[in-house]
């Protein structure tokens, strides 16, 4: 059994499947670096990375498959779920393993591997949308305004453009804290990458998402007591639904709602 090894990126899988078909051989197994090795391996080939090699690979992903689909293959490498790796592999060499011009193996959900992809895509996609619902931002004094996020997939790539879209004339920062990455926008261009060379001298709770008092604004603390106000006004008590409210707004979110602290 031959088994293929790579650095946990998307660069590094799609080399691996153009390396499967330098050596004109079919691993059964594409392992992430650190995984334990299968005793049944006869052969580990650690892939070594190459950008040049992924791009031709990807560029023959967009001649063959339609655009939607070519972007669900990126959509679930986001997932960051480790029992990707193998299905997301192996469906790539189905599609340079048939023949050209035979379309519509992307719905053949027969196959185990396709229909996985295609489950964990949908995983993401339905976690990106929940993210544009429950996203809060607080607004420090000097007008820039925070919100921090943990979502179970890295999903904050897929949001960027509609707040870029729908928050164009004011700055702000979205800041992933499980994966230790944000993206800022100072309401002109595009919004620009960045990390915190120490997270223990930012002026925000990671836990929590909250701005420290001192750079908190003076308003928006009075449009969070008001918010707080108004959700529990609007509650009916005799028509709670705890189970039902759950499924609307799951418990992993609700640590930066604004409303429930």
């Amino acid at each position: 059994m031959t088994c293929y090894s790579f650095d946990n990126t998307l660069d590094g899988l799609l080399t691996a499947v153009f390396e499967a078909f330098a050596l004109h051989e079919q691993p059964e197994m594409l392992l992430s670096e650190g995984d334990p090795v299968p005793l049944f391996c006869d052969r580990l080939y650690a892939v070594p990375t190459d950008t040049e090699k992924a791009s031709r690979v990807w560029k023959g992903l967009e001649k063959r498959l339609p655009k939607n689909v070519v972007k669900m293959l990126a959509v679930s490498f986001l997932s960051e779920m480790h029992e990707l790796n193998n299905p997301l592999f192996q469906y790539i060499c189905k599609v340079f393993r048939q023949p050209e011009g035979i379309e519509g193996i992307e719905r053949n959900f027969a196959d185990p591997d396709i229909l996985t992809v295609t489950n964990i895509a949908r995983k993401v996609n339905h976690e990106q949308h929940r993210m544009k619902q429950f996203i809060r931002f607080q607004k420090a004094k000097d007008g820039t305004y925070l919100s921090v996020i943990s979502p179970d997939h890295n999903v904050l790539p897929l949001v960027i453009d509609h707040f870029a879209d729908r928050f164009n004339d004011q700055p702000w920062l979205i800041y992933d804290a499980k994966r230790h990455y944000g993206f800022y926008y100072d309401g002109t261009g595009e919004p620009v990458r960045i990390t915190f060379a120490d997270e223990s001298s930012v002026t925000f709770n990671l836990a929590n998402g909250r701005l420290n008092d001192e750079v908190l604004s003076d308003d928006d603390q009075l449009l969070q007591d008001l918010w707080r106000t108004y959700f529990k006004a609007i509650c009916i008590r005799e028509r709670l639904n705890p189970r039902k409210q759950l499924q609307d707004m799951p418990r992993r979110y609700r640590k930066y709602l604004t409303e429930l602290y």
